[in-house]
């Protein structure tokens, strides 16, 4: 059974910085794409950034030169740095991944495996 869990969601002031994991269990994800998506109150799902089959990734332009990957000494891993939050990153976030793609989907509700989301607050 696949089984995606996020972590290291919190609160943080603007300007602060967190790092988001999902572990994927029952699943070796190096080959397909997993993404990383948000929901902000009241507001559809976004994509945040993905990481294709082949390693190329892809990050929204709203957090382009703020988030990254991360490195994970954990074996099928996907951290997302963030840095220089802003209070407009609050949001619920998801990681989804799937094996039918090597190319990531650009929705989330496409990707057959996805986790229960954490949630990231920035105040001002």
């Amino acid at each position: 059974q696949v089984r995606l869990v996020e972590s290291g969601g919190g609160s943080v002031q603007a300007g602060g910085s967190l790092r988001l994991s999902c572990t994927v269990s029952g699943y070796t994800v190096m080959r397909y794409c997993m993404g990383w998506f948000r929901q902000a109150a009241g507001k559809e799902v976004e994509e945040v950034a993905h990481r294709n089959g082949d390693g190329t990734t892809k990050f929204a332009d709203s957090v382009k030169g703020r988030f990254t990957f991360a490195e994970s000494s954990a074996k099928d891993t996907l951290d997302l740095q963030m840095n220089d939050l802003k209070d407009e990153d609050t949001a619920m976030y998801y990681c989804a991944t799937d094996h039918r793609f090597t190319w990531c989907p650009l929705e989330f509700r496409t990707y057959t495996f996805r986790g229960q989301g954490t949630q990231v607050t920035v105040s001002l």
